[in-house]
């Protein structure tokens, strides 16, 4: 019987954060959990085209500071930031709190795994053959320097009268080891055959450890010099 764990979840606390960075006793926490799902749905769907990989709320006494990785910040931020006003402007009538909005840059949105799903969603959704696009998204991964990367398409795939499971892997992916920065994204394809599901997982190599990689070899170039 295979149980399956989210990759990120499965690493909070020892390479990831949690998405939702506050304290609250039992009496608020059900409501405040509530108004992160409201605030999350809302920015999803005003920035539906404007590649949202990420959405990371913080509280501070009556404040919420929401934070909105996008690959593409103009989009989110509109002429002269009106569009990224009324989205602030929303989530403070809906919540009633002081609110701050911040847009953070996904510089390679081809390796973050939420962007390559939804967009293999996107071009199945538009009819494109899904192996293609499976195969393309796994290609340009590899050409920017992935360790590997998996991509799992579930349901009537090619408008089939029956549903099944195709996946493509290229690389490791060592989703039981604890400390290889894995990053996991999900997304669903709308057509006239029913939904499609698009599962991605991207191995990188953590930034930490490639510092620390830099700084062993400068001792040790250092020490030999001496």
């Amino acid at each position: 019987m295979g149980q399956k764990v989210n990759p990120i979840g499965f690493r909070v606390g020892v390479n990831k954060n949690w998405r939702s960075r506050w304290f609250s006793g039992k009496k608020m926490f059900g409501d405040l959990l509530n108004e992160d799902m409201k605030i999350r749905a809302l920015v999803r769907k005003r920035l539906e085209n404007a590649a949202v990989s990420d959405i990371i709320i913080e509280r501070y006494a009556n404040r919420v500071r929401v934070n909105i990785h996008t690959a593409r910040p103009g989009i989110v931020i509109g002429r002269k930031g009106q569009d990224i006003e009324k989205i602030r402007g929303e989530i403070a009538k809906m919540t009633g709190k002081e609110v701050y909005v911040e847009i953070k840059e996904v510089r390679n949105p081809d390796t973050n795994a939420q962007l390559v799903a939804e967009n293999i969603a996107l071009q199945v959704s538009r009819r494109v053959s899904f192996r293609r696009a499976m195969k393309r998204a796994i290609k340009i991964a590899m050409d920017m320097g992935v360790d590997g990367i998996k991509i799992k398409a579930s349901g009537r795939l090619g408008g089939a009268e029956l549903s099944r499971v195709e996946w493509f892997k290229e690389g490791k992916i060592p989703l039981h080891t604890l400390r290889v920065n894995i990053d996991y994204g999900f997304a669903e394809a709308a057509t006239t055959a029913g939904r499609i599901g698009v599962k991605v997982w991207v191995c990188r190599k953590p930034e930490d450890t490639a510092q620390g990689e830099r700084k062993q070899k400068t001792n040790v170039a250092d020490a030999q010099e001496s």
